[in-house]
């Protein structure tokens, strides 16, 4: 279908609620997937409270952020996945910039934040990007016709205990590619992406950390590795000072 001239403007609206540096700030903060205060996020955005309040007004209107009540604060979080995925796509196409020197515990927590972090409820950075890379290789996902799971990667999540029964049903595509912000390669996203992250966690493999970072443990790199056919040290970090891109 084509688009119409009725179109143009409603995406101009969207648009205009993400042209703006604040609003874009506190969707970013959003991409960890919780539900935050509003004066979490006028911190995180670094302007004050009324005028943080005001940003939020026009995102919860224009239907990109929900908000729920709990006595005398309000909790907004990102309305759904596709608006998560929405801001992970903008983000992946933005140019990178290179940011200003920093202190040491800086560069280890962009450098952290590079490595492994969730994005929105699935998992980014190098090695969301490494999952992705190497599911493709052991022909447990075809691109055939779309990302799709083969009978070898059906009986891979089995395995894993990944409940796809449950996450067929759903609305939301079981898989897909988003261009990850720091790698400028993709991940995983979608149903599945979202439960793999989970199941991780769940299994102890990966443990979060500040924010959205996360951490493969010693535990989970040896299994993790395994699960995924790789020599161990490929999931290894990188030293700090070689993740790049400090916008994640």
């Amino acid at each position: 279908m084509h688009p119409t001239t009725a179109d143009a403007p409603a995406l101009a609206q969207l648009a205009a609620l993400l042209a703006d540096t604040t609003r874009a700030r506190i969707c970013l903060a959003l991409l960890d997937g919780r539900a935050w205060t509003a004066g979490e996020l006028a911190r995180a955005a670094g302007v004050a409270a009324s005028t943080a309040s005001d940003h939020l007004s026009r995102l919860v209107d224009g239907g990109l952020l929900a908000q729920e009540r709990q006595g005398r604060h309000r909790y907004l979080r990102l309305a759904d996945p596709s608006v998560a995925q929405l801001i992970e796509d903008l983000a992946g196409r933005a140019p990178a910039e290179p940011g200003p020197a920093r202190s040491l515990r800086a560069a280890r927590a962009s450098a952290a934040l590079a490595y492994a972090r969730t994005c929105y409820d699935h998992l980014a950075g190098r090695l969301g990007v490494l999952v992705h890379d190497a599911l493709l290789d052991r022909g447990l996902l075809d691109r055939a016709g779309g990302l799709t799971l083969t009978p070898a990667g059906l009986d891979w999540c089995a395995d894993l205990g990944l409940p796809l029964a449950t996450l067929r049903p759903t609305r939301r595509p079981l898989l897909r590619d988003c261009l990850d912000w720091t790698e400028r390669r993709p991940h995983l996203s979608g149903a599945l992406a979202a439960a793999l992250c989970g199941r991780l966690l769940d299994l102890g493999w990966l443990a979060r950390g500040d924010g959205r970072i996360v951490r493969l443990t010693p535990a989970g790199a040896p299994e993790l590795a395994a699960a995924l056919g790789v020599p161990a040290a490929t999931l290894a970090p990188p030293a700090t000072g070689s993740a790049g891109g400090g916008r994640a």
